[in-house]
């Protein structure tokens, strides 16, 4: 099993830049893939940015330039850096991790909301 715990949601003003983390924990050898989705009222859950194997990462076209995925090894921990934010980036934003067993585990979900 894994445990992921997100911190750094909130609201912030169009333009603005937040950074949210997710801490993972327990059998983190496992760990195949990993790296954020959102979900907007209404919407399906959509991949926002990826760590696939090894440093590839993976984007959507809608934050490409704008949000960045980065990670620190020694603290089990990722984050996505988001700059330049617009509203259509309101969602709730959830850390994931996929096992090379095909086991996936989600985090609690942080809200982050773009409005002036």
């Amino acid at each position: 099993q894994v445990q992921l715990v997100e911190s750094g949601g909130g609201q912030v003003q169009p333009g603005g830049s937040l950074r949210l983390s997710c801490a993972a924990s327990g059998n983190i050898f496992r760990i195949n893939v990993m790296g954020w989705y959102r979900q907007a009222p209404g919407k399906e859950r959509e991949l926002v940015a990826q760590y696939t194997t090894g440093t590839r990462t993976n984007y959507a076209d809608s934050v490409k330039g704008r949000f960045t995925i980065s990670r620190d090894n020694a603290k089990n921990t990722i984050y996505l850096q988001m700059n330049s934010l617009k509203p259509e980036d309101t969602a709730v934003y959830y850390c994931n991790v996929g096992l090379v067993t095909g086991d996936d585990y989600w985090g609690q979900g942080t809200q982050v909301t773009v409005s002036s």
